[in-house]
Parts: C-alpha cells; structure tokens; sequence
C-alpha cells in the first residue's frame, strides 16, 4: 500500500510539473486572484474569519485552492500562493506553490477544498526552500481560533507555527491537523515575472516589483496585516 502511495504521490508530482511548464501568464493571474477571492471570503464570515491579533502577528501567509477526490486512492491537488512579510516589515510579493495531499483508503466523489494558512514564524516559510514542506510534519499546524471564538485566541495558539483555516466543520481551535504538503512552482513564477529567480529571491529579495495584476491581493494582506 505503501508502494501505491509512493507512486500516486510521484504521478501528482510529475504532472504538476508539466502543468507548471505549459502555464502561461494568465494562469498566474488567474490563480492569485481566485487566492485574493478565497482569503476575502474567510474574511467576511466571523464563523471563518482570522482574528486580527492572530494576522498583527503573521510572518507569512497562505491561500490554497484543491480539488478533493479519488477512488481508492484518495488525493488533493491543486496550488495556492505565499505572501511572507520581510523583515522590513513589507509584505512581499505573491508567489505561487503547488498544493497536494494523497492517501489510501474508500472515498467516493470530489469536492474543493480552501484553506487559509497563518505562519506565525519566521523559519517556517523557509521550509520550501528545500522544495517540500509537509504541515503538520515538518511544522506544528493546528486549527486556529475564528473571529467568533475569541476566547480561544490564547498565548499558546499564536506561538504555534502554522494556524489552518478550513470550512470543515467540527474543528476547534488548537487541534493538531496534518494537512497535506506545499511545493514550489518556480517555473511558473519566473514565466510571469519575467525574471531568472526563484521562491527565496521572490519572497525575501526586493528585485522584482508588484505588477497591477498582484497588487489587489497584496494590498488586501497588507490592511489585514499591517
């Protein structure tokens, strides 16, 4: 079984590889502002909404879009974006990652699945760095406190690493959650940016400026967390 899950998790890999290669800029453009339309939609909702202590403390932020489905072979797969905040205090431009998860097991039908990922440290968006970041395994995640439950906005939720934001229901706040793994997407990044550079320069570097496609999602992100 193991085997299987090894072979599905590289066939996903692979394809979303190729995806990423024929991508051109207005599958960029389009992914960031389905991302901008997610994180707005939390947002509107105290049932789903960050609190703002939890964003005055973000380092990182980010948005995911999958489509859930399979046989036996369960998957999610999709992308998101990454936004970081620099250590001059200025969020950086968005950059986009491949989103993915995969398991064994009976599952029927498909469905989408959006998630809101609060990094409250800074070495955590590092991880990608290395190409592959587990959550929930290579960084403590658990389900972060809403807008409606502020009692539970405690000191130890906002110095855990990673706070997920989902729809699913019955998850309270501070239940550890693995949620499946982010991966870098460099070359559609450098198609649209028109530059040589990968995630770590586009996060941390200041070599390339928003374009107008990029700016509403920052500018968002940037009056959630000022």
């Amino acid at each position: 079984m193991k085997k299987l899950l090894c072979l599905l998790l590289g066939l996903m890999a692979a394809a979303t590889l190729r995806a990423d290669a024929n991508a051109d800029s207005g599958t960029f453009v389009k992914r960031v502002e389905t991302c901008e339309a997610i994180l707005r939609e939390f947002q509107e909702s105290p049932a789903t909404a960050v609190p703002a202590e939890v964003l005055r403390g973000a380092k990182a932020i980010v948005i995911t879009n999958q489509i859930q489905g399979g046989f036996i072979l369960g998957f999610k797969a999709g992308y998101g974006t990454i936004l970081v905040k620099k250590p001059d205090g200025q969020w950086s431009i968005p950059v986009l990652i491949n989103a993915g998860n995969a398991s064994l097991g009976l599952q029927l039908g498909g469905s989408a699945v959006q998630t809101v990922y609060i990094v409250m440290d800074e070495k955590t968006p590092r991880l990608l760095f290395e190409g592959r970041f587990n959550i929930g395994v290579d960084a403590q995640a658990v389900a972060g406190p809403h807008v409606s439950e502020k009692e539970s906005t405690n000191r130890e939720l906002l110095t855990t690493p990673v706070l997920v934001y989902s729809k699913k229901k019955g998850l309270y706040a501070g239940a550890t959650v693995k949620t499946g793994f982010l991966t870098r997407s460099d070359a559609i990044n450098r198609a649209y940016y028109g530059v040589p550079y990968d995630l770590p320069e586009l996060l941390y570097g200041n070599f390339v400026q928003p374009t107008a496609d990029v700016k509403p999602l920052m500018d968002y992100v940037t009056q959630l967390s000022p």
